[in-house]
């Protein structure tokens, strides 16, 4: 598949690039996209939930009432659940929701979510470029010119530039990316996919 190659103003170089097998995919696998998906927005999860059982509540052991003759339950401590104020029954504990995902079929569906924007026309390739300040009005004439429609936009740079970063957090519709940080859940979350030259590379490396 080849492509050609914009300036950030959004006109053509000239130059193409071919994404070859190492990147694409005939049939993507939509499951292994599931799967990795799934990981991805467990692994945001903090896991740091927590309520007092019984044994974790300040409050008196004093038995309330004589065990028997009362007509109503026997109850031993204000530290029932029984009782307002008294512990949770299976609260919620902090715990890990990480998923373990092989990290083939991670590659297999990076390469398939990749495939999916290439059918769907959504790939654009872009020369490589840095911001020299972090001002966002710079980064939205990027934007709009590579993006007239202003489509939800994944932009994937070789290396992290601190002024793109700083500047295009503030656009609601992009988002900013390393090569080696790419994964399933950002390439599906966008319409458009813009990559720039010098991470061509890179993404052949990690997927392979």
């Amino acid at each position: 598949m080849k492509l050609n190659v914009l300036t950030k103003e959004g006109k053509e170089t000239g130059r193409t690039v071919t994404l070859d097998d190492q990147i694409l995919m005939a049939e993507p696998n939509d499951h292994a996209i599931y799967l990795d998906i799934k990981r991805y927005l467990a692994a945001q999860r903090q896991g740091t939930h927590k309520s007092k059982q019984r044994a974790e509540i300040a409050r008196t052991t004093k038995k309330l009432k004589k065990q028997k003759g009362t007509g109503g339950a026997r109850a031993g401590s204000m530290k029932s659940p029984l009782f307002r104020g008294g512990g949770r029954v299976f609260g919620p504990v902090p715990r890990d929701y990480d998923i373990k995902v092989n990290k083939k079929t991670k590659q297999v569906a990076r390469k398939s979510a990749i495939s999916h924007k290439a059918k769907a026309n959504s790939i654009y390739v872009i020369e490589d470029f840095s911001m020299e300040t972090h001002k966002t009005k710079e980064f939205v004439k990027v934007f709009a010119a590579l993006n007239p429609d202003q489509s939800k936009s994944l932009f994937v740079f070789p290396e992290s530039n601190n002024n793109v970063v700083l500047s295009s957090r503030n656009i609601e519709k992009a988002n900013v990316m390393r090569a080696d940080d790419l994964n399933t859940y950002a390439l599906m979350n966008c319409e458009k996919l813009f990559i720039s030259e010098g991470s061509i590379e890179k993404i052949k490396t990690i997927l392979n």
